[in-house]
């Protein structure tokens, strides 16, 4: 059985980034994967300019409170003054360059003008409320890494250094697919010993959050020729494909056998719970290959192993590096005196103590727990936890995007 780390390192050893790269507008660019580091066109701000509204001067010339200048022009924003003359002011607004031979600016809260001049009662240091140019970014600075997935903070950034376009890879294409005769939509009437098939649902919704482009090819009949020719299809036009159940054993799982006759399989019996089962392989077409993962088919256990396991191979697959969630360190609201010999996910939720509580329940069939908790406590194997422990704690917003 491997353990939680190895079943990582091999999907991530074998995920390769998609290799079209495609220059869009900022408009479009949010979500998307940075294929090229980026440099700043411009330094920001392109010119020393005030932080506050008030009165630009030299800071030689306001010796003592009560300096009275006379207010030689008026700056306000996206206008540049005229050289400052000494011995007089300018009167400025936030974000104006400031003007030539002025080295300071004083808020206007701390002025009385009158008469076409100004009365300063405060004594400046020379660049008091002053942001010099290129304070935030240097022209030709590095200011997006590749490889990240871009936020709407970094697309802001890159319009502040002037950039129009950002190349990205393409998204990522994931043809899925459940297999099950049991399996029915909702909507639809549920017959005896059928279920409905919320897998396709919250699938859809995982890969969509983190920008994949999903093409559903629904429900399969649980026939061999049949899961064939959907393998066939999903791998024709995709670069994953993403399956719930059907990998195991049984007269009636054909997916195992299935994706061997068409590719190659491995199957993994990962030391985790829930989601000990895991499929990985991969499907030839003729201008390459689709990668292949089967998850199981319980509802808690497919949604648990593709936000730890699956979620980090995706992101490589997009070209993301840093593809790890981050863990918090919180104590414990619970006890958990007879921890499992495998690596456990438990479904959990902060309280407003900065608390880690436990949903009370943690079978593998209790989908209310996923959505009672916002997060998960990842706890190494044969870890017992007293209350008041300190637990590893992801929450769901790590593990959503």
């Amino acid at each position: 059985m491997l353990t939680f780390e190895q079943a990582l390192e091999k999907l991530l050893a074998a995920a390769q980034p998609v290799a079209e790269v495609r220059s869009l507008p900022l408009t479009a660019a949010a979500g998307r994967v940075l294929a090229a580091a980026q440099r700043a066109t411009v330094a920001v701000p392109p010119l020393a300019n005030s932080a506050m509204d008030g009165y630009a001067v030299r800071a030689a010339d306001v010796a003592a409170t009560g300096v009275r200048l006379p207010v030689s022009q008026r700056i306000p924003a996206g206008t540049v003054g005229s050289a400052l003359q000494p011995g007089s002011a300018a009167r400025i607004f936030t974000g104006a360059p400031v003007p030539a031979g002025a080295d300071a600016v004083v808020m206007q809260e701390r002025c009385e003008h009158s008469d076409g001049a100004v009365v300063i009662n405060h004594v400046p240091r020379p660049g008091e409320n002053v942001r010099p140019a290129g304070e935030d970014i240097a022209l030709d600075r590095e200011i997006l890494a590749a490889g990240i997935r871009l936020r709407p903070q970094d697309v802001a950034l890159a319009a502040a250094a002037g950039l129009a376009e950002l190349p990205v890879r393409r998204r990522l294409r994931v043809g899925t697919f459940f297999t099950g005769d049991e399996l029915v939509q909702p909507g639809e009437p549920l017959p005896p010993g059928a279920i409905y098939n919320s897998n396709r649902f919250a699938l859809r919704a995982l890969l969509e959050g983190l920008g994949c482009e999903v093409r559903d090819l629904g429900t399969v009949p649980d026939k061999l020729d049949a899961t064939r020719e959907a393998l066939r299809q999903a791998a024709a036009d995709n670069d994953l494909i993403i399956t719930c159940g059907g990998v195991s054993v049984g007269e009636e799982d054909h997916v195992k056998p299935a994706v061997e006759a068409e590719g190659r399989l491995d199957m993994w019996q990962v030391a985790t719970k829930p989601g000990k089962p895991l499929a990985f392989g991969e499907i030839p077409r003729p201008d390459g290959k689709a990668w292949f993962i089967g998850l199981p088919g319980n509802p808690v256990s497919a949604i648990v192993t593709f936000m730890m396991t699956v979620r980090p191979f995706v992101l490589r697959l997009q070209g993301v590096d840093q593809v790890m969630p981050q863990v918090l360190t919180l104590p414990a609201e619970f006890d958990w005196p007879r921890p499992d010999v495998r690596r456990e996910f438990l479904r959990a939720r902060l309280n407003e103590a900065g608390g880690v509580e436990l949903f009370p329940n943690q079978g593998a069939g209790v989908q209310t727990s996923l959505v009672w908790s916002n997060g998960i406590v990842d706890n190494p194997p044969g870890q017992a936890v007293k209350r008041g422990d300190p637990v590893r704690f992801i929450p769901y917003s790590e593990l959503l995007s």
